[in-house]
């Protein structure tokens, strides 16, 4: 069984992960989307929130699961019994980032592969920070992430306001 591990913060998912995840589950038998845990980092969303929406936007693709993890990559990839790490490209700032994160993740773990697949060029403006940026400041998000993750961003930003 092929298996490739997608992972990312997914603060929150885009359509363009979307399109990578749906690209990818094409190539491989399996794709598990992991979710990173990082703890010096303050999410907008929970990890279970997270993982929550994730498990909500992919249910149309068969072939994905979702997860969460702590620690290095390459770790919980042996622990999955993973052959790859799926990374998306945007543009040529994020291939200098990936192909040094690959390189080193190789250095790991040599036998686990990283393929990259190229945004379309439709999301390739997308990150999860200016979605949230435009949110909070009042811009429309529509068409950028799925309506679901659209919607719970709207709310969570009211509550936030609230408080």
């Amino acid at each position: 069984m092929k298996i490739g591990v997608y992972p990312g913060s997914f603060d929150p998912v885009t359509n363009g992960h979307l399109d990578i995840l749906e690209r990818a589950s094409k190539l491989f038998d399996q794709v598990i989307v992991a979710v990173i845990h990082n703890p010096q980092k303050k999410g907008f969303f929970s990890i279970e929130e997270r993982v929550a929406l994730l498990e909500e936007v992919t249910r149309h693709i068969p072939k994905v699961t979702v997860d969460s993890f702590t620690g290095l990559l390459m770790d919980y990839v042996v622990s999955k019994k993973a052959q790859a790490v799926i990374r998306g490209l945007r543009a040529v700032s994020d291939f200098d980032y990936e192909m040094q994160m690959a390189l080193m993740n190789n250095k790991l773990c040599p036998s686990v592969e990283t393929i990259f697949i190229i945004s379309c060029p439709q999301y390739i403006y997308l990150s999860s920070t200016k979605i949230k940026e435009v949110a909070i400041l009042g811009g429309s998000i529509n068409g950028l992430v799925p309506k679901h993750v659209e919607q719970k961003l709207i709310d969570k930003i009211r509550n936030t306001n609230k408080g």
